[in-house]
C-alpha cells in the first residue's frame, strides 16, 4: 500500500503542478466553457480569484513532488478538489471523470 500511496502522491503532484502552472503560463490551450460554467469562470477570472487557486495548486503540487509537508499539501488541496468536483458536477459534467480521478488520488495518498 505504501507504493500505491507514493504513486498517487507523485501523480497528483504532477497533475496539480501542470494545471496550476497552466493557469499562469497558458501552455495547454483550453477552450472557454459555455453557458453558466463560462459565466462562473469569467467572474473568477475578472476578480483574479483564479490566481489564488492556481497558486495553491502549484505550491501543493511542488510539496507533493518533493515529499515535504505532505499533510499540509493534502489539506491545501482538499477545498480545491471539492470545488473542482462541484464545478464539474453542476456546471461542466464533461470534466467530471478527471475530477473524480483526482479526488481518488487525493484519498489514496492517506493510505
Amino acid at each position: 500500500m505504501k507504493t500505491t500511496s507514493t504513486i498517487a502522491r507523485y501523480l497528483a503532484g504532477v497533475i496539480f503542478l501542470v494545471f496550476g502552472l497552466n493557469g499562469f503560463l497558458h501552455f495547454i490551450p483550453l477552450p472557454p466553457p459555455a453557458g453558466v460554467a463560462g459565466q462562473f469562470m469569467g467572474a473568477l477570472y475578472v476578480s483574479h480569484y483564479l490566481w489564488v487557486i492556481f497558486a495553491f495548486q502549484v505550491i501543493a503540487g511542488v510539496l507533493l513532488l518533493l515529499n515535504r509537508y505532505v499533510p499540509l499539501a493534502v489539506a491545501m488541496l482538499a477545498p480545491v478538489i471539492v470545488n473542482i468536483l462541484t464545478f464539474h458536477a453542476l456546471m461542466a459534467p464533461s470534466g467530471l471523470p478527471l475530477a473524480l480521478f483526482v479526488a481518488l488520488l487525493w484519498a489514496v495518498i492517506f493510505i
